[in-house]
């Protein structure tokens, strides 16, 4: 049947931004009439979604986040990022067995949909990403995933070190498993220049150039990981990754806080997208990104909540807030203002995944992800412009509704393809296991 998502206001992030009073009729998982042309075209019986009092958005895109590191929240807290990495993060990777990367990724998938995230650029770990696949096709979400990719660096425990040839081969082999599938895709990831060797990032680059996948690394994030990368390498890691193939269209670099205005225009002209994770980038004391100059430079700026160990959580209404915040503080206060923040986390993190032709924005033809935001709370009243609204008041807890290709995945707050009590229940239970494992305090 079709769905129409009924008495809304739709926020389109369209080309001109439209912002259309009325319904959204979706067919066969596609969006065909807003507006005045939904009765036309209004087919009985239909499933109906109850959009009064809300605005109807595209779906959050998410073009950086860790579905594994969501059973570690709450044990990384207050370190810098290369401790984080090897005293917490890593040793915790290692403890992971397939049930606790099935519980972390269900976690995190819980939480990004009911907050309103209907497609995720994920990094996985080094062991075990079959079971994260398979959690993401179970959850309905769309994505791009891929296990990270380290062949070398200090630190790293031996559950986590590959052989360039094992790296290469396995996630290989998962792109190609995954190519045929509708929402989920595999994408190739280098974890950073510090645990990846030439080899590695130059066979990883011209095997995603090959299959048309993305190549998603972690890069410019930390001062201290940047002034390490020149001494060993010579130069920052972004030059040394465009050196090594990683730039380009397909070119995803999460973080970009330490980009100087030269690599900005570089990264600009290569096309090579950028994601911003505010949230993490103040915890582990990294800066906060120029979105600002990057934008007008030229750069597709996504952004991204990160992993739960680093933020402490995955909502997007979070880093929407944060990224125009501190945009405010670093360039201006007429910078990034709602309308433009909006694109940022919406048709522009579409761009970033390379699926703003599907999807990003609520326009005829393309797919039907969206979320129906609730105005009606105390905090986001009594109105006002609704960009504003949606960036600097609402909240995760408001979303009301959330489709993905027309299939409704959260109703009135619930999810529908899973158990909350459940999910939460066993990732406890994991939490306690994998910290044990790791001989980390839980």
């Amino acid at each position: 049947m079709d769905l129409l998502v009924s008495g809304g206001t739709l926020v389109t992030c369209d080309g001109d931004d439209r912002v259309v009073v009325g319904d959204l009729l979706v067919r066969e998982g596609r969006i065909v009439a807003m507006g005045d042309a939904v009765a036309a075209e209004l087919r009985a019986p239909c499933r109906v979604l109850d959009a009064r009092g809300a605005a109807v958005i595209p779906g959050f895109v998410q073009a950086h986040v860790h579905l594994v590191q969501a059973l570690f929240r709450g044990m990384a807290d207050d370190l810098p990022l290369l401790a984080w990495l090897r005293e917490r993060i890593w040793p915790l990777e290692a403890a992971h067995d397939e049930d606790s990367l099935r519980a972390s990724a269900d976690l995190g998938l819980l939480e990004l949909v009911r907050g309103g995230t209907t497609s995720i650029l994920d990094m996985g770990t080094t062991h075990g990403h079959e079971v994260v696949l398979d959690a993401i096709a179970r959850s309905g979400l769309r994505a791009r995933s891929g296990k990270a990719m380290m062949d070398l660096g200090e630190g790293v425990p031996a559950r986590l070190r590959e052989t360039t040839r094992d790296s290469v081969r396995e996630a290989e082999g998962h792109a190609r498993a995954w190519r045929d599938h509708p929402r989920v895709q595999v994408a190739f990831a280098p974890r950073f220049v510090l645990s990846c060797s030439e080899s590695l990032v130059r066979e990883t680059a011209a095997l995603a150039e090959q299959l048309g996948a993305l190549v998603h690394t972690h890069a410019a994030e930390h001062a201290e990981e940047r002034e390490l990368v020149v001494r060993l390498l010579g130069d920052t890691d972004v030059n040394v990754l465009a050196r090594w193939g990683v730039r380009g269209p397909r070119a995803v670099l999460a973080h970009g806080v330490q980009l100087d205005d030269r690599e900005a225009r570089e990264v600009a002209a290569a096309g090579t997208r950028v994601v911003h994770c505010p949230s993490a980038n103040l915890k582990l004391g990294s800066g906060i990104a120029r979105v600002d100059a990057l934008r007008r430079a030229g750069v597709v700026v996504g952004l991204g909540a990160d992993g739960a160990p680093c933020n402490n959580n995955l909502d997007p209404f979070v880093e929407l807030r944060h990224m125009a915040l501190l945009a405010k503080v670093r360039s201006g206060t007429s910078t990034l203002p709602a309308r433009e923040a909006l694109r940022v986390a919406t048709i522009d993190g579409a761009r970033v995944l390379g699926i703003d032709d599907r999807v990003g924005s609520l326009e005829i033809g393309k797919e039907a992800d969206l979320a129906v935001v609730d105005l009606g709370g105390p905090h986001a009243e009594p109105g006002g412009d609704v960009f504003g609204r949606l960036v600097y008041a609402c909240k995760s807890t408001d979303v009301r509704h959330v489709a993905v290709a027309g299939e409704v995945l959260v109703r009135d707050g619930e999810p529908t393809r899973s158990d909350v009590d459940e999910v939460v229940a066993r990732a406890r239970e994991h939490a306690r296991r994998v910290a044990a494992r790791a001989k980390i305090a839980g």
